[in-house]
């Protein structure tokens, strides 16, 4: 079994929204072959909890006015370290960079097929170590600055 045609549509808009909001390491997963209550999951982080919920909105607007997908449920909105949103055919999850780490969902999925992304979605990827790279050395530098 593989994700269906409207999985992978709800999959590649709900990324390009992710991507247009400046989310980092987008990735999707078919888990059909290995779930049986939904095709697929996408995967994105953010360095920040506003990020995180900007995210999120930015997801949710674009699959209803798009595509006419509304959530079944949304978890996770109140710390915005981690928000759920659950369209049944998909699955997003929206983490805060730490979350991202400390979880590691691509561990648990790594056997299941990537899913094909739209090119900003692709270039996503690595930005998390990009970002928190340039935050140690902008935190090196103010402490310097201290001295």
């Amino acid at each position: 079994m593989t994700a269906t045609d409207r999985s992978i549509e709800l999959i590649q808009t709900a990324a390009q929204a992710a991507a247009d909001k400046l989310a980092h390491d987008i990735i999707a997963y078919d888990v059909s072959d290995v779930l049986s209550i939904t095709d697929a999951f996408l995967l994105a982080s953010a360095p920040n909890d506003r990020q995180v919920k900007s995210i999120v909105d930015e997801i949710e607007e674009r699959l209803n006015k798009e595509l006419g997908a509304k959530p079944v449920r949304r978890e996770g909105d109140r710390e915005a370290r981690w928000v759920l949103l659950d369209y049944v055919d998909i699955v997003v999850h929206v983490q805060h960079s730490e979350e991202r780490v400390f979880y590691a969902l691509e561990r648990l999925w790594k056997d299941c097929p990537e899913l094909d992304l739209p090119e900003e979605a692709k270039a996503t990827r690595g930005k998390a170590a990009e970002h928190a790279k340039f935050q140690v050395e902008e935190d090196s530098a103010g402490m310097e600055e201290l001295r």
